[in-house]
């Protein structure tokens, strides 16, 4: 058997109020604004004062409950400024505070860096050194049960590609050996990764778990482990997905806290609604069939496997995209998946029943039956989804055709068109949140995205709550009237505070923006079309990336525009062109960086997940607006009832996720103070159209030029510069 893991260094096994090494939490404790200046001096660096204003905020936010959305841009230290009124509330308090991030990148360097040296800094001002741990979802961590022998691989991972066996059984096996050594069984821990098809052989979900009282591994079940520790900490990291999951499962999966931090909330609703999402094809259905084995009678798998015919007969009639009709085919093959795949596992779980059971069989049936719950759930939901109002549907149902090569059948996916109501009435409403990121104001407000969040509209009573911080941007009212229940400026405590009351903070960045950084506009290009990209295009990104001597990430609003950039531009430009697709995205960002002349060509996670300080990265080309593709079925039936209701779903919906993403895009120039350069958009309606300005106003305020020979005759300079030195 495996050995048991070993403790976490730097988390305490419990927090416990007798300890005689636990401060008295009435004893009186720093304030934070001396805490966080303790904090920088023990690990150095310099207090700006974003940072301070942000720390009071945090502070304040948890003092009186009231949500805070915290815009603060790069260079800020906005972790500290969340962590340390976080550390000081939970001990004072004796609670726990959870923070919430998108990637793994934040968690790691909450974990592996701020946290530990946050905790040594401020142990002798606390009294004790503050607890923190990390909690992801079930299926994050390696189950010993299911790695104890060979576990079978999945028949859907070889439905599509044969071939695939034996490299995933390499992988499987090398998952055993690592099963025999790791301390956590955390899967960001195994380093090489390995696919997804391999991790699901000895990973279970929360319904695929048999039990930690029916598991001979219950005692030393990394996932049950992880939960314990987080319940003992006074900060637990974990990430947005596993916090919807909190939100909208019926029982508690993070540890009980009274306090929300999420950082990266500009993805917040993204994350939301994916967890919010399913899918449904025939394959997965068949699968769930060959899942049941014979541990269900012939009949209800033969009626369960008809219906997957059924319904891969009925999809191929429907259209890809969007589906506003419910054609009568489709609906009858959705009722009889949903009846056949609920009979199949009220059976499992009538012949599971109790006493003593091959464990192999109780885990077989509980991840039959978990398989069979999804489809039967998912294709209930898309039935219901179909109301006579089609405005007023809360979910939207499409079909996802992928190539015909056979790697992916065809899929229906439904998911919320809102997620806002969820988090106000399960986040907002439950706990404190402070929201932050480098990007949360769009066309100078909260308002578009705190709509998403569900947040009504912060009354100027709201805004005054933070005693000497100035007014937020897009806070108030237009009329300036004091939200309902917000509390007045002197008295948090006068009057009960309504559980949604908000208000918004913008500290800046300590960047000199229109010093450090130019935006281009190339309003002399025509208007981008659909037919790739124009002659002209090329040329501008040939004639900017030889300007500035490579040092170029080129951000692109597709795949298909990216790679023909690459192709047309890779054989004359005289310089490294890589793109996004010729290896891993983590390992050609590193190339990127690590060879000056690089250029680097990619499209959506590059235009969020890129950080490269220093004179690698001089040059950022966008090369359109990145609105929504007109058929995207999410975006277009959210525009769609945005305009029903009276409202403009343009602006609403596709200006916003464009001034979200050309802001995200934009912030991947100036990463340090020394860091200079130019952020050229190709796109002349950023110039031209009526709502550009709205646009513009998300962007950093960097010095704007359209003047081809001016950006071009700076990027020169630069060059000499690099080349000079």
């Amino acid at each position: 058997m495996p050995p048991g893991p070993a403790p976490i260094p730097g988390v305490r096994s419990a927090r416990d109020a007798s300890d005689p090494s636990v401060s008295d939490p009435h004893g009186g404790l720093p304030g934070v604004t001396d805490l966080l200046a303790t904090a920088v001096a023990e690990i150095g660096g310099a207090q700006r004062s974003g940072q301070v204003q942000m720390a009071e905020a945090v502070g304040h936010a948890m003092e009186t409950g009231q949500h805070l959305a915290v815009q603060a841009g790069t260079g800020t230290g906005k972790s500290l400024a969340y962590l340390v009124p976080a550390v000081r509330h939970a001990i004072e308090r004796g609670t726990t505070v959870v923070v919430s991030t998108a990637t793994i990148a934040l968690q790691r360097q909450l974990i592996d860096r701020d946290l530990p040296r946050l905790a040594a800094a401020l142990a002798g001002s606390l009294g004790r050194a503050p607890v923190f741990a990390i909690l992801k979802g079930r299926r994050n961590y390696l189950c010993l049960l299911r790695a104890q022998g060979d576990a079978p691989a999945d028949p859907l991972d070889m439905l599509f590609d044969p071939s695939a066996t034996s490299v995933l059984g390499r992988q499987v096996q090398r998952l055993h050996e690592w099963a025999a050594e790791t301390r956590t069984g955390d899967r960001d821990e195994l380093v090489p990764g390995v696919d997804d098809r391999a991790w699901r052989q000895v990973s279970v979900s929360a319904q695929e778990c048999i039990g930690v009282q029916r598991c001979p591994f219950g005692t030393r079940c990394h996932s049950e482990r992880a939960r314990e520790v987080a319940g003992e900490a006074d900060v637990v990291v974990t990430n947005h997905a596993l916090l919807a999951i909190d939100a909208i499962e019926n029982f508690d999966v993070l540890p009980e806290h009274d306090v929300v931090i999420i950082d990266e909330a500009h993805e917040l609703v993204d994350r939301v609604t994916a967890v919010a999402s399913t899918e449904l094809s025939a394959a997965g259905v068949e699968l769930a069939a060959r899942r049941c084995g014979r541990m269900v009678d012939e009949k209800p798998i033969s009626v369960l496997r008809e219906a997957s015919e059924g319904l891969e007969r009925a999809v191929t009639t429907v259209p890809a995209g969007r589906l506003d009709v419910l054609a009568e085919p489709l609906a009858v093959a959705l009722a009889s998946v949903r009846d056949a795949a609920a009979a199949c596992a009220a059976q499992l779980r009538a012949s599971a029943g109790g006493g003593e059971q091959d464990l192999d069989r109780v885990s077989a049936a509980r991840a039959a039956a978990a398989s069979l719950d999804d489809i039967s759930g998912a294709a209930g939901k898309m039935l219901r989804a179909f109301g006579p109002d089609v405005a007023s549907r809360p979910d939207v149902v499409w079909l996802d055709r992928p190539p015909e090569d056979g790697t992916r059948p065809p899929t229906l996916r439904v998911a919320p068109l809102e997620v806002g109501g969820l988090l106000a009435d399960r986040l907002f409403g439950r706990h404190t949140v402070a929201l932050t990121s480098a990007t949360l104001s769009l066309g100078g407000s909260f308002e578009p995205l705190a709509r998403q969040w569900g947040l009504p509209l912060a009354g100027a009573g709201a805004d005054r709550a933070i005693a000497g911080v100035p007014a937020p941007r897009g806070g108030g009212d237009q009329d300036g009237g004091d939200h309902d229940g917000a509390g007045d400026a002197d008295g948090a405590g006068d009057a009960e505070r309504h559980p949604l009351d908000w208000t918004g903070l913008d500290v800046g960045s300590p960047f000199d923006h229109p010093r450090s950084g130019i935006l281009y506009i190339a309003r002399h290009l025509p208007q981008p079309g659909r037919d790739g990209l124009p002659e002209s295009y090329l040329t501008e990104l040939r004639e900017l990336i030889t300007a500035a001597g490579g040092r170029t990430l080129g951000l692109f609003s597709s795949m298909r525009a990216a790679k023909q950039a690459a192709a047309e531009l890779r054989d004359n430009l005289g310089f490294p062109l890589l793109c996004q697709g010729d290896d891993s995205t983590s390992l050609l960002v590193a190339k990127f960086a690590a060879d000056e002349p690089t250029c680097l060509f990619g499209t959506i996670s590059l235009w969020q997940g890129v950080d490269v300080p220093g004179r690698s990265l001089q040059l950022v080309v966008i090369d359109r607006i990145p609105f929504p593709r007109p058929d995207d079925p999410l975006a277009s039936a959210r525009q769609r009832t945005v305009a029903a209701r009276g409202g403009n779903g343009f602006m609403t919906v596709a200006a916003a996720q464009a001034a979200l993403l050309l802001a995200q895009g934009s912030g991947r120039l100036l990463r340090t103070m020394t860091d200079r350069g130019v952020v050229a958009v190709l796109d002349p309606r950023l110039a031209t159209a009526r709502y550009s300005g709205f646009l513009r106003s998300s962007l950093p305020p960097f010095w704007t030029t359209s003047d081809p020979e001016v950006v071009r005759g700076a990027l020169r300079r630069l060059a000499a510069e690099v080349a000079a030195s």
